[in-house]
């Protein structure tokens, strides 16, 4: 995992230019702040790194934070931290980018660990979302991103619809 005192930072990118401001923001992570309401740092998280479909060098150099700091407190930490990672990932192959060698270690070791944290989290309560985004990251973590993004669209009225379609054809 690339650390975050790392100078290799200012040579990733992301949506705004050069990710030395990204550290900063992955060190927040380990209070296991909610991103809920747009809260910081999960903003501006999502904005550089996941921008519109879009990811970025800096983007799987920080999924292994975001995974460590998921991994600090699976019962404590909401959604987006299972929900990042997994959309990062169906981003990655839709758009056919390549990891950096240097990085993709740590990228794809941590996306591993993703089944097994999901699992760590089945004491927690779940709603909808939350269950959406966990069984996301388990797909993405098992080579599965068409999936991983499909279960992230589901909502019980879309499952409903979806098994309809899915019996009448």
């Amino acid at each position: 995992m690339l650390d975050l005192d790392d100078p290799r930072w200012y040579e990733l990118k992301h949506a705004y230019g050069t990710a030395a401001d990204i550290p900063a923001l992955l060190k927040q992570l380990a209070d296991l702040p909610s991103s809920e309401n747009d809260n910081e740092p999960w903003f501006s998280i999502w904005s550089a790194l996941a921008h519109q479909g879009d990811v970025y060098t800096a983007s799987f150099a920080a999924v292994p934070h975001v995974i460590e700091a998921l991994a600090s407190a699976p019962l404590k930490a909401d959604f987006s931290y299972f929900q990042f990672p997994a959309w990062v990932e169906v981003c990655r192959t839709k758009k056919s980018v390549s990891v950096p060698e240097d990085i993709a270690p740590a990228y794809f070791e941590s996306l591993s660990r993703l089944p097994s944290l999901v699992g760590a989290a089945a004491a927690r309560p779940w709603d909808e979302g939350f269950l959406c985004c966990a069984l996301s990251a388990v797909a993405a973590a098992k080579g599965q991103p068409s999936v991983a993004e499909a279960v992230l669209e589901l909502s019980p009225e879309v499952a409903g619809e979806f098994m309809e379609w899915f019996y009448e054809r």
